[in-house]
């Protein structure tokens, strides 16, 4: 029998229903559903419209790397950040809830706004940028629509997809997947078997401070996506979507998924200097095959865009229940939400479009600051320090359980993190003398993640030592790293099932 509460409503399974019911609660056993490899298809498909041409056309216009060093550096970033998003993405079928109210097992109920608030801002730069992009697109292929018709066109379609939720964003992933993977493929083929300029190899170069730049841009796309991939991971059986296999689908539909239109956007970007890179594709590829490409882009964007902003949702119902623990909105109060921060990234979009470029390289540094601790903390508390055990029913108390209101020496850590990426900074606005000493090579990120591992081992040596003797609230005997299994949690006695007495809403 399912457990009554504000979390764990008993009721039909949202697998035969057409509007998701849930935001933040819970996801019961008889509510999950579907398999691992719908991972790849929504992440390879989410990665293939213009934003990500135009992030790979950074490799040229912004670090002035040619095509062979744009390649090398895109690998590197996407690859390294590619299998930290991921391992966050094998979180959601071990707990069944979304990524930040898991962050409350790190940071607290209260503690856990400081990383909320980050993300919701990050969701809304994310949308007014595909907005941007997406708008783009649409007035190539249609030159009678205005910019400002298709900005607002898109946040519609967008924010309709993300009311509906969770089953049509997988099932338009899926079905976009192998439709616009082939127009992509084929785009690509087109312009590396000749057309492109037959010196455009030879264009760009190599710098120190221009390749680790471009490696960390490549390596924040697939970390920015670490505070909502479990979001789409949260309702897939845990005795089936094995930590394993939600790891690697997560992972290789996400890394080729954005490593193939950021290939080709190095490659615009060297072959039509200083122009837009989706109007110089298109220029290159000519029509139908252009045609195909644009709308194409229009429509995956607004496939990211919808969950951009059911994410963002996810967070204003975290915030807010923070202090309201009985708040629970189901759809309605979803579509008022969304339709509030739908029309605020649309307002940014209209406001920022002349100048995107800039400030989306700016945007991109700040998440990327701020993120990189954040990601460190979360993956070692889950994997190493509890090991994938929580109190679930913890997350949602007001007074966060064994979690606590606010968990300071996490916290600690966290702005700390941030702090030590200061000196090694390079920015438009501030260069950190570390950063001064090497060229303006920003090495920020990496400062910050290897201050933030270990600091957080130490930090929590008291709670790995309860754990290790048994205690409360940790792991029981004889279980290991959720790494080291394919299976999710046994039944209804596992510390993190949601139909056990721990993921009971209290």
């Amino acid at each position: 029998m399912d457990r009554q509460g504000p979390h764990n409503e008993p009721g039909p399974a949202t697998a035969s229903a057409v509007l998701e019911r849930r935001t933040i609660d819970v996801v019961p056993k008889n509510e999950r559903h579907g398999r691992t490899r719908d991972l790849f298809t929504i992440w390879f498909s989410a990665n293939l419209g213009p934003l990500t041409l135009v992030t790979g056309a950074l490799a040229p216009a912004a670090f002035g790397l040619s095509f062979w060093w744009s390649l090398v550096a895109l690998l590197a970033g996407h690859l390294g950040g590619g299998f930290l998003m991921a391992l966050h993405s094998a979180q959601g079928p071990q707990l069944g809830v979304p990524q930040m109210i898991q962050s409350r097992g790190q940071f607290g109920t209260v503690g856990a706004l400081v990383v909320v608030l980050a993300v919701l801002v990050m969701y809304q730069g994310f949308f007014a940028s595909n907005l941007v992009v997406g708008a783009q697109s649409l007035r190539e292929v249609l030159p009678g629509v205005p910019q400002d018709v298709g900005i607002v066109g898109g946040a519609v379609v967008s924010l309709v997809v993300a009311v509906v939720g969770y089953r049509l964003m997988h099932r338009i992933g899926a079905l976009s997947s192998w439709v616009f993977g082939a127009v992509q493929i084929a785009g690509a083929a087109w312009l590396l078997c000749g057309g492109l300029p037959g010196d455009f190899l030879s264009r760009g170069g190599f710098s120190l401070g221009g390749f680790l730049g471009m490696v960390s841009v490549g390596a924040l796309w697939q970390v920015a996506y670490a505070p909502y991939v479990s979001d789409y991971s949260r309702y897939m059986p845990a005795s089936t979507a094995g930590v394993r296999s939600t790891l690697w689908c997560t992972y290789w539909g996400t890394v080729l998924g954005s490593l193939l239109p950021m290939t080709v956007g190095a490659a615009v970007g060297l072959a039509v200097p200083g122009s837009d890179p989706v109007a110089a594709q298109t220029g290159l590829l000519g029509t139908p095959l252009a045609q195909l490409t644009l709308w194409c882009f229009a429509l995956v964007t607004m496939l990211t865009n919808s969950m951009n902003l059911y994410g963002a949702v996810l967070c204003v119902v975290t915030a807010v229940q923070t202090f309201a623990v009985r708040w629970l909105p189901r759809g309605a109060g979803r579509a008022l939400l969304g339709a509030a921060l739908c029309a605020l990234s649309a307002v940014l979009a209209l406001a920022f479009a002349g100048s995107f470029m800039d400030r989306y390289l700016n945007f991109l540094y700040v998440l990327q600051y701020l993120l990189i601790p954040w990601t460190a903390i979360n993956l070692v508390d889950f994997y190493l320090v509890r090991r994938g055990h929580y109190d679930v029913a913890a997350f949602f108390t007001r007074d966060g359980g064994a979690y606590g209101r606010v968990n300071r020496p996490a916290l600690s850590v966290y702005l700390l993190g941030i702090a030590v990426e200061f000196p090694f900074m390079a920015q438009e606005m501030y260069t950190g003398p570390v950063a001064a000493m090497l060229g303006g090579t920003d090495l920020g990120w990496l400062a910050g993640l290897l201050f933030t591992l270990p600091a957080y081992l130490l930090a929590t040596r008291g709670t790995r030592a309860a754990r290790d003797a048994g205690s409360p609230h940790t792991d029981p005997p004889g279980i290991t790293e959720p790494l080291l299994t394919s299976e999710g949690p046994a039944g209804p006695d596992d510390p993190i099932s949601p139909d056990s007495p721990t993921g009971a809403a209290r």
